[in-house]
């Protein structure tokens, strides 16, 4: 990992940053693509203030565009404890088995839930805590005859960040108009500014839209709380590169095409694919930090939402367009009322 590095940027409070509470967006834009725009130029610094419905005026025509197609489930199941009243709450991170009975969970309370508890959904359904895990997960089993998909559809609620207090929001409103690969946990919110007719127009121009997969796990919300970020331990994720989306990877890394990555968990997916210096289509896990220091071997330019002070995505953007540049940003962008994190505005950073 990186080495010629200032000690300061090794330090978590090199990411802080102040944001008045009232621009932490509680409602996404409407329409999707009327949020606005920051764009920073990495190579002189200089930002512009724009729309995001004028990204492809942004775009080349040889660039080649990847999103992540992860769905969102709603994965916060209520109920109560068996044998008494007071209401419980799991929030079902990833599948422990391919047919979904068993899941990694947080539970809450999880001093009141110890392995061996039994769990009356809403749904009158039981189920069971079987073990505790690491970073205080649980693994949870569901009946074994029961389709589990249909319960959580039916059941489950919108997992929105914690930061957002809205609980009213649409399901859809926390979805890409694109997403399609089912088992995310936070949706990839760079993506929640396109709509059909915006991915059109960038098609029309010429540039490639090639898709990945990468489950937004929890740990996309966890701060860094290590003192030296070196020694923060990241989450791993899980993520899939099809065969195409390689291809054409790997023929614009040949031919010096731009690859422009929608969020953060594309960032993420690409480079640790690409470590040798060329995409390995399939099925993967990472637990890649890029923080400052980091040589990127696959993206030439970012589209990304504001990031929480002192987060591992901080971080990363820092690494990508340096960290005094991205801290400019972010202050140009408190000063100028910029709405942030999930719901909020977005940057184009090239």
């Amino acid at each position: 990992m990186p080495k010629d590095i200032q000690p300061d940027l090794l330090k978590t409070d090199s990411y802080d940053y102040d944001l008045p509470p009232g621009q932490i967006a509680q409602m996404p834009a409407d329409p999707r693509d009327s949020s606005r725009l920051l764009v920073l130029d990495r190579s002189t610094g200089c930002l512009q203030h724009r729309i995001f419905r004028e990204l492809p005026e942004l775009l080349r025509s040889n660039d080649l565009l990847v999103l992540n197609d992860a769905r969102v489930i709603p994965a916060r199941l209520l109920g109560r404890k068996m044998g008494g009243s007071a209401r419980c709450e799991i929030f079902l991170l990833r599948p422990a088995h391919p047919d979904w009975t068993e899941w990694e969970a947080l539970v809450k309370p999880g001093r009141k839930l110890p392995p061996g508890t039994a769990v009356l959904l809403d749904t009158e359904t039981v189920v069971r805590v079987e073990e505790r895990l690491p970073e205080g997960l649980r693994r949870i089993r569901f009946p074994g005859d029961l389709d589990v998909h249909e319960l959580i559809e039916k059941a489950g609620l919108v997992p929105l960040p914690p930061y957002i207090q809205n609980e009213a929001i649409g399901p859809e409103r926390y979805q890409t108009v694109y997403a399609s690969r089912e088992g995310a946990v936070a949706a990839p919110t760079a993506g929640l500014h396109f709509t059909e007719s915006l991915l059109q127009n960038i098609r029309s121009l010429g540039v490639e839209i090639r898709n990945l997969t990468l489950h937004v796990g929890i740990g996309t919300f966890r701060p860094v709380k290590e003192a030296d970020i070196r020694n923060h331990p990241m989450h791993e994720e899980f993520f899939e590169i099809p065969e195409e989306t390689a291809c054409s990877v790997n023929d614009a890394l040949r031919n010096g095409r731009r690859i422009v990555a929608v969020g953060t968990t594309v960032v993420r997916a690409l480079e640790a694919s690409s470590q040798t210096g060329a995409c390995l289509p399939g099925l993967n896990r990472t637990k890649l930090f890029i923080y400052p220091g980091y040589r990127f071997k696959a993206i030439g330019a970012l589209i990304t939402n504001f990031h929480l002070p002192r987060s591992s995505l901080l971080m990363l953007v820092s690494a990508f367009a340096g960290h005094e540049p991205i801290m400019k940003a972010y202050r140009t962008a408190v000063r100028e009322k910029y709405r942030f994190f999930s719901f909020g505005d977005a940057m184009f950073i090239e």
